[in-house]
């Protein structure tokens, strides 16, 4: 049943990272076509700046329906290549569906 609901979460959530925004775009805009209610856009560090304009781009050109619900931000900790613990900066940018 929990491997249910993780599996769940991790259906509806885009992880952004390198790549160039169309693609987060588009796997945002595929899970709204799947039928997903509410997705989460989640990024690090300087991917904070990409996931943005990938929520302004799915809401303004792609799904006019969608609104932006939350966006919660946070710190990691993670280490960098000389073991030493870095804090993080992170965002969670959560669309809805009406």
């Amino acid at each position: 049943m929990a491997e249910e609901a993780s599996k769940k979460a991790d259906d509806n959530t885009v992880f952004i990272g390198k790549k160039p925004s169309m693609s987060y775009v588009l796997a945002a805009v595929t899970q709204f076509g799947d039928g997903q209610k509410e997705i989460y856009l989640k990024a690090r560090g300087r991917s904070i700046s990409k996931a943005v304009d990938v929520a302004e781009i799915v809401k303004n050109k792609f799904v006019p329906e969608a609104k932006i619900k939350s966006i919660e931000t946070g710190t990691d900790q993670i280490e960098n290549e000389n073991k030493e613990k870095v804090n993080v900066s992170t965002i969670t940018i959560t669309l809805a569906k009406e």
